[in-house]
């Protein structure tokens, strides 16, 4: 008989594979306890400091990236002079400087959030109109809030999930690191919010007939720009992800905006706009354009609030035949 193959080849009969297999297999533990030791011994302990305490932090990092550091400064500076060609120098430097002090204050509100209770975040966070769901709701229908990377958008739901009677649904693009996914899913949901990955949302949309309020964070650069919905925002040519319409067409949901505003340093109000009850019958388009619009009429009303940083114009608009071929 022949001699069957080994399962395992022994380290001596592919010394190269071996020894790389072992690396990476020492990479990955290494990597899992750094992790683990920045979570447990710094950001954990750092989350039970009052969030003024961490106010204070935030004051010098956001110096430390403004001066020094200079994060992504040429990025934050280019997307704002682009969308504000009207304001002077000045005035662009105002957000730029204002900015900064808002994406530390993120990072130190996401350090919170790991420690912080059902009283304080729910006194932090207030929704402004619940009730515009409840008629949805009596009937057993489900909806779409639409809303943007504005303000501290994952504290806000975080707290309005116990705060309305639908089950609140957040799709998000799980991170690389299974630790820290683990660890910030199991914080976004510590109040009711149930998280879904972006990667499951069709099977979702399909299966679950639960009565469910689903948020859509619809400014994220499209990964195919030439499948993106292209619109006119903050002065630029934009792609615009078209999951939020195109969900809400083929599903025939209700279809709200949330207004998010700053109240005060760690303080936050969303309200609730109805964009329409039939997205069906709009033209293809308009609902993108409209929740786009929104989104654009908040940032200019307070443009430091929103993620400067992010490389939002990255993609040029695609020629009509590239996204008819694209369609194809």
């Amino acid at each position: 008989m022949p001699r069957k193959k080994p399962i395992f080849a022994p380290w001596h009969a592919a010394p190269g594979l071996y020894w790389a297999k072992l690396h990476r297999c020492h990479f990955k533990t290494d990597h899992l306890l750094m992790e683990a030791v920045l979570y447990y011994l710094i950001i954990k302990p750092l989350s039970w400091l009052p969030l003024p305490w961490l106010h204070q932090l935030s004051n010098i990092l956001s110096w430390v990236l403004y001066r020094p550091v200079k994060f992504r400064s040429k990025v934050i500076r280019d997307n704002i002079s682009r969308s504000f060609p009207e304001k002077s120098a000045a005035e662009q430097e105002k957000i730029v400087r204002g900015y900064y002090l808002h994406l530390t204050d993120l990072v130190v509100e996401a350090i919170k959030s790991f420690s912080i209770s059902r009283a304080e975040i729910m006194g932090r966070c207030r929704a402004i109109n619940p009730e515009i769901f409840a008629p949805y709701y009596k009937k057993g229908q489900s909806v779409i809030v639409a809303a943007g990377h504005y303000n501290n958008w994952e504290m806000v739901a975080t707290a309005f999930a116990a705060q309305i009677e639908h089950n609140c649904i957040g799709l998000y693009k799980p991170l690389k690191s299974a630790f820290f996914n683990q660890k910030i899913t199991a914080s976004r949901s510590q109040f009711g919010m149930r998280m879904v990955s972006i990667r499951d949302t069709r099977e979702y949309f399909s299966t679950d007939k639960g009565t469910n309020l689903t948020l859509f964070a619809t400014d994220q650069s499209p990964s195919n720009p030439k499948r993106a919905h292209w619109v006119k925002f903050l002065n630029q040519d934009t792609g615009v992800l078209f999951g939020t319409e195109a969900y809400a067409r083929k599903y025939q949901l209700p279809v709200f905006y949330g207004h998010i505003e700053k109240v005060g340093r760690g303080r936050y109000e969303i309200s609730f706009e109805l964009i329409t009850d039939a997205p069906q019958d709009m033209p293809q388009g308009a609902l993108t354009e409209a929740h786009t619009k929104l989104l654009e009429n908040d940032i200019r009303r307070a443009p430091e609030y929103w993620l400067w940083s992010h490389r939002r114009w990255k993609h040029k608009r695609p020629s009509q035949e590239e996204m008819a071929a694209a369609k194809d």
